[in-house]
């Protein structure tokens, strides 16, 4: 693709990285096959082909973003599935996180998209203050259908019934290797994921020392920066990833890791991205250090190797988020590990596509998440599964609002497997 950048504005990295991106372009369209807001929308403008034809008038201009282009950036999933399509290998990952930056930079909202974009920053990454939230949303919730905002209504369909207790494994300390000690990995606790299912993480632990990890809770670890970024607001991004970066290495250089463990995928794509988003900051060498030890659970259970176990004659759909199969190029895995350890795996049609959870985008674009997910569902409850699982905690939530099945982390089926207890959902399905 030909660009027209001036020799000034090139002298700014951030346009000259979108240049380089926009070059690689040949404008094929071999990206609109694979892009699920093109499937449901239809038009070349919610395609990729279409939002960096956008994004390449608008930063070559230099103008500020309209509502417009707002529109048609704000309804890209960053699924990255075009990524894995491009036979270009057009780097669209950052282009996108680049236009959405400037959007938000330039362009001012409607006050209502202003203000639940700020209530979702300033609560979900703090899991005390996103439990304090989703007791307030119970008491709204019976007005929902009151609220004209359909986004405000996706919101409260969200909120669960119950939250779990707060799991004390989630605070700073080492639980020992079962066994003689193989590896030193540092656990990623993550945020939203600590309140609303901490199983997840229980199960990871269980499962990594009775493999013969030592496992680190390290202090101070918060958000990764994933959210704010997901939405363009890189200023409250880097922060967070700064805070990340600080925590992993007091715990690396207090005993070297040979892994940052994390079991929430869409985190997982941009701790892997931390020498990119902090190339241009004084910690770039440690937040390199940091992207080289980051690591899916599931890499690291496949380092450690599985024992020999006894299946379990589950009936297994595996579900493959967007960020675990597109933006960490981890696809069998998994599915592989599942079968190692006696589950009978299956995988939907279409399996490419995003169930539409995106991070915040159930909540933003509720309209063309509920499509992506009734096609996800009806897809995995064609291979007529006793369960559903998955990697990423955003797509349990959104696959589980419609499912008739229960849904499950892979990490809590493999410790499951191994001799760890059965998952709480598969318990409350037997109970009822």
């Amino acid at each position: 693709m030909q660009t027209f950048f001036s020799d000034a504005q090139l002298a700014d990295p951030k346009l000259a990285e979108a240049n380089k991106i926009l070059r690689a372009c040949v404008h094929c369209g071999l990206c609109t096959a694979t892009c699920p807001s093109y499937q449901v929308l239809g038009d070349e403008l919610d395609s990729p082909r279409g939002r960096i034809y956008l994004i390449k008038e608008m930063l070559e201009s230099g103008r500020a973003a309209d509502a417009k282009t707002a529109k048609h950036i704000d309804r890209c999933l960053s699924c990255l599935a075009c990524t894995t399509t491009c036979p270009s290998g057009v780097d669209y990952a950052h282009l996108i996180e680049l236009g959405r930056d400037h959007v938000e930079k330039t362009y001012r909202r409607p006050w209502m998209d202003r203000a639940l974009r700020a209530v979702l920053v300033a609560v979900m990454p703090y899991p005390t203050r996103f439990r304090l939230a989703v007791f307030a949303a119970r008491v709204t919730r019976p007005l929902a259908r009151l609220i004209p905002d359909a986004r405000v209504q996706a919101l409260l369909a969200l909120v669960p019934k119950t939250l779990p207790p707060v799991s004390r494994n989630d605070d700073a300390q080492v639980f020992p290797a079962l066994g003689p000690r193989k590896m030193r990995v540092a656990l990623m606790a993550g945020c939203v994921q600590k309140a609303l299912d901490t199983e997840i993480n229980d199960a990871t632990i269980r499962l990594l020392t009775r493999l013969g990890a030592e496992v680190v809770v390290p202090p101070n670890m918060g958000c990764c920066g994933a959210l704010p970024l997901h939405m363009g607001q890189e200023t409250a991004a880097l922060p967070k990833a700064r805070s990340m970066v600080r925590a992993v290495m007091a715990a690396h250089r207090a005993g070297p890791l040979d892994a940052l463990v994390i079991n929430t995928s869409g985190c997982g794509s941009t701790l892997k991205d931390y020498g990119h988003l902090l190339a241009q900051d004084p910690l770039a060498a440690d937040a390199a250090q940091v992207a080289g030890l980051a690591r899916d659970v599931t890499e690291v259970i496949a380092t450690l190797g599985l024992p020999t176990t006894i299946p379990k004659g589950l009936a297994v759909a595996y579900h493959a988020a967007c960020s675990l199969q597109h933006g960490q190029k981890i696809k069998t895995l998994p599915k592989d590990l599942l079968t190692q350890a006696g589950f009978k795996v299956s995988e939907p049609a279409d399996s490419h596509l995003c169930c539409g959870s995106a991070g915040t985008y159930n909540i933003l674009q509720p309209e063309i998440s509920g499509q992506l997910r009734q096609r996800k569902v009806k897809t995995l409850m064609a291979r007529k599964p006793d369960v559903i699982a998955a990697g990423n905690l955003g797509c349990m939530i959104q696959i589980g609002q419609e499912a008739g099945v229960p849904v499950v982390h892979t990490v809590s089926l493999l410790d499951w497997a191994t001799g760890g207890p059965l998952p709480l959902a598969l318990v409350q399905k037997h109970g009822a």
